[in-house]
């Protein structure tokens, strides 16, 4: 039983010696470069790549989508109301253009009076002379 030790030198000893080696030994795995791990993290990583660059493609396409519509939108109001004003435009020539037929009849109608007002002094100057 010589190989125990048994004072506390001795295990302390022994102690600091273990860590020693355990530290040397995780120092050591940790320096090895696995290449399966490599690859596996690369193809982790071109993976995420891949989702990230398909996900930003799809924001893309739906904002130009978004933009397309919102264009085809702001088209169509603008078309309607272009078509609005021309109605309004062509309204107002109608009220315009009955107005002056109106106008057109009335003065009409007061040269047809005068006329005949004119005719009735002439009957009435004719008499008086014949009389």
């Amino acid at each position: 039983m010589s190989g125990y030790k048994t004072g506390f030198d001795d295990r302390k000893t022994a102690s600091a010696e273990a860590k020693k080696a355990q530290l040397e030994k995780l120092r050591a795995k940790l320096n090895q470069v696995d290449p399966e791990k490599v690859e596996a993290r690369k193809a982790i990583e071109a993976a995420r790549e891949e989702r990230e660059a398909k996900k930003r493609a799809e924001r893309e396409a739906q904002l130009a989508a978004e933009r397309a519509a919102q264009a085809a939108k702001e088209l169509e109001d603008t078309a309607r109301r272009e078509a609005e004003r021309l109605a309004q435009e062509a309204e107002k020539e109608n009220l315009h253009a009955e107005e002056r037929a109106r106008a057109e009849a009335a003065e009409a109608l007061r040269a047809e009076q005068k006329a005949a007002r004119d005719a009735r002094y002439a009957a009435r100057k004719n008499r008086k002379r014949r009389g």
